[in-house]
């Protein structure tokens, strides 16, 4: 079970029967909004409310990749290109959508909504 604290910590109870054990995993210092896991549970996405985006690979433990962070307007979501996990799409609060190499945070699209997004 991943989740994330308040103050941006990534946390995981790994639950075995009535034992758990609580590991942190990344400390990104910034409230974390939501976490997606990529189709093939390889790649964890990390958005935060100030506009940043983190991957986590929980095989290679390690810390949180900064992958992307906006300027103009902040992240409202961020997801996964299925199939597969090389790409992802963002949209932010101002309505720009976004897809996202994520290997090296290329942004390779966008399209402006002209409305502000709100879920």
């Amino acid at each position: 079970l991943y989740f994330s604290a308040q103050e941006g910590i990534l946390l995981f109870y790994h639950i075995k029967g009535r034992q758990f054990e609580m590991n942190v995993c990344a400390d990104i210092s910034q409230p974390i909004s939501s976490l997606i896991f990529s189709p093939d549970y390889t790649v964890l996405l990390l958005v935060t409310d100030q506009g940043t985006v983190y991957t986590y690979k929980p095989a290679h433990g390690g810390e949180a990749v900064k992958l992307l962070e906006t300027c103009s307007s902040c992240f409202l979501a961020a997801d996964f290109l299925t199939p597969g996990n090389k790409y992802c799409v963002s949209v932010t609060i101002s309505g720009e959508v976004q897809v996202w190499f994520l290997e090296d945070g290329t942004c390779l699209s966008k399209l402006n909504l002209d409305i502000e997004v709100c879920v």
